[in-house]
This record gives C-alpha cells, sequence and structure tokens, in this order.
C-alpha cells in the first residue's frame, strides 16, 4: 500500500475505530471503551493512515530506557498483506525512544512479521512469568 503516513500524535487515532478493531481481534475483545482511552494515554501510539483513513494501530507500552512491549497491532482487514503492517513495525522499531529497550510481545499468529525485525521465541521460558488474562489468548 503506497503512500501510507505513521504518526505517533494520539490526535490522530480513531478511537471509535479503534475500538471497533479492538473488539474483533482475539486479544482484545472485552476491553471496554474507558480501558482502551486509558491504555492509549499510557502509551506511545503509532496509527498509519492512508486514503484519508486509519488504516493500522500499534501501541508500546514503555519506559523509554529499558523495556518495551509491543502490543494491540492491528491492520484493518482490507489493507492486510500490502504492507502496511511491516510499516507501522518498522516506524515502532525505528522510534528514537526505543532504541535501547529489551522488547517483548505476544502473538498468536503473526511470527512472521515479528521475526522480520529480529523478535524469536523466548529461549527463557523458565524464567519469564505472566498474572492476568493469558489463558484468553
Amino acid at each position: 500500500m503506497e503512500d501510507v503516513r505513521v504518526s505517533t500524535e494520539l490526535a490522530d487515532v480513531d478511537v471509535d475505530l479503534l475500538c471497533e478493531w479492538l473488539a474483533e481481534a482475539y486479544w482484545s475483545r472485552t476491553r471496554t471503551r474507558e480501558t482502551i482511552e486509558r491504555s492509549l494515554a499510557g502509551s506511545l501510539c503509532f496509527s498509519a493512515h492512508a486514503e484519508g483513513r486509519m488504516v493500522g494501530f500499534a501501541r508500546v507500552v514503555t519506559d523509554s530506557a529499558t523495556f518495551a512491549w509491543l502490543c494491540d497491532v492491528y491492520v484493518a482487514p482490507e489493507c492486510r498483506g500490502r504492507g502496511v503492517g511491516v510499516r507501522l513495525v518498522s516506524e515502532v522499531m525505528d522510534h528514537p525512544d526505543l532504541q535501547t529497550v529489551r522488547w517483548m510481545l505476544g502473538t498468536r499468529d503473526a511470527h512472521s512479521l515479528y521475526e522480520r525485525f529480529g523478535f524469536a521465541t523466548s529461549t527463557e521460558p523458565d524464567r519469564w512469568m505472566t498474572k492476568g488474562f493469558a489463558s484468553r489468548f
């Protein structure tokens, strides 16, 4: 997809559309709009735009020094397979505030996308633990 613009301005996020997308995604189906808005306020957000509309989104939870969790990566269904996800994740990885962090993410179905950017299955599963809603993913 040509002419994709990626923004980190929260004002550029179409929150109504994002809420629709996250209501469809396996990892976020039960989130309320209030929860989504709170998550946006506390994160570094990336929105992809083309043809006058938002076509993708990614969120990074980070301290901008040592840790970053890439999450809520979503590309509009009609734009998948057209390079939007690659462009979006590329912009995330190139962000100047995220050059010294240790990355984490969780995915059930997009391993090949993230492998392009150096992500791999953890070699230390005995070291990493989770708490909360992991069983729903």
